[in-house]
């Protein structure tokens, strides 16, 4: 088909959460870190109200945390394998970054507590039994390394996953410090020792959870991908078929983690095959970029756009 044809558009849908074949998996995980989260922090909360120690009652409470952010990762874990409806043409994939967002959030108002009560304690400190403290913090490390080892593997690509897994990183360092201010407490007397390890642990999990909320934001403002350049999409794409004369209107995005989109406008030589083109379109941006879902607007000649709207880059 040529030129002449007009206003051809091309929709390439192989569905856009390609990662939710592995769903059902990672919420069986989620839902298994739920539980033994949330026995957990009922350990540290008894053990912690027992032994009068800070750094274990600042563990269950980020623990309390924790269990409901787990919770929300499991429904968008859930949902997010649901599919597209009348409503919702995408699906419910973008659920797990908005998840992973409020997650974020929830992380910077646990370390405000955690910080305020380490102060406190700094000011007024109290009676602690180590002996109690140690044996309850060494058990909630065992946990914390369990479900952060079940949850790691697929965190990296995954905005969900990567909320509920920097909480339990959250909870393994705060055990850390449950077990050195043990320690420091039973040796040598440092009762200054339990507040002053949950400050540091609280300003750790401060900076990742600036990283996570930046990603996720990232996400949910449709920004470019990272890692990837648009010009250089737009310049590959110029080159991906002799019969492509020019791409504009260019923009890519993402979905959720890892499922990447794009859409562009392509004028062809006369005469051209638009057939040809697009296939040489999605494979240059599937082979160089794993952008798999792909819309293409063929003009006829010129831009049928307002001119504003043939330029730039960026979501439209």
């Amino acid at each position: 088909m040529s030129m002449s044809h007009s206003h051809t558009h091309s929709h390439d849908h192989p569905h856009v959460h390609e990662h939710a074949d592995s769903g059902d998996g990672r919420s069986r995980k989620l839902l298994f870190a739920f539980v033994l989260t949330t026995l957990m922090m009922v350990a540290e909360v008894v053990g912690g109200a027992w032994s009068g120690s800070l750094a274990l009652i600042a563990d269950a409470g980020h623990m309390m945390v924790d269990a409901l952010a787990l919770l929300l990762a499991f429904v968008g874990a859930w949902m997010a394998t649901r599919p597209a409806d009348a409503r919702r043409s995408y699906g419910y994939g973008r659920m797990e970054v908005l998840i992973g967002f409020v997650n974020a959030l929830s992380q910077f108002v646990l370390v405000g507590w955690i910080i305020y009560e380490a102060v406190t304690r700094l000011l007024h400190p109290g009676e602690i039994l180590s002996g109690v403290m140690f044996v309850v913090a060494i058990i909630g490390l065992l946990v914390n390394v369990l479900v952060l080892r079940m949850l790691h593997g697929h965190a990296h690509d995954d905005v969900n996953l990567a909320g509920a897994s920097l909480h339990v990183l959250g909870d393994l360092l705060g055990s850390v410090a449950a077990v050195l201010a043990a320690l420091a407490i039973r040796w040598f007397g440092w009762l200054w020792a339990d507040p002053v390890l949950s400050l540091l642990v609280g300003l750790l999990i401060l900076n990742s959870a600036w990283r996570l909320l930046r990603m996720s934001a990232h996400i949910l403002l449709e920004g470019v991908p990272d890692g990837m350049d648009s010009a250089a999409v737009e310049v590959s794409l110029r080159g991906a078929d002799p019969s492509i004369r020019n791409v504009h209107h260019l923009h890519v995005w993402q979905l959720a983690s890892g499922s990447r989109m794009a859409t562009l406008h392509a004028e062809l030589q006369e005469p051209a095959d638009s057939a040809q083109a697009l296939r040489a379109i999605k494979r240059m941006l599937l082979e160089n970029f794993g952008i798999q879902h792909v819309t293409v607007q063929i003009d006829p000649g010129e831009c049928l756009d307002q001119p504003q709207n043939c330029t730039g880059h960026g979501h439209p």
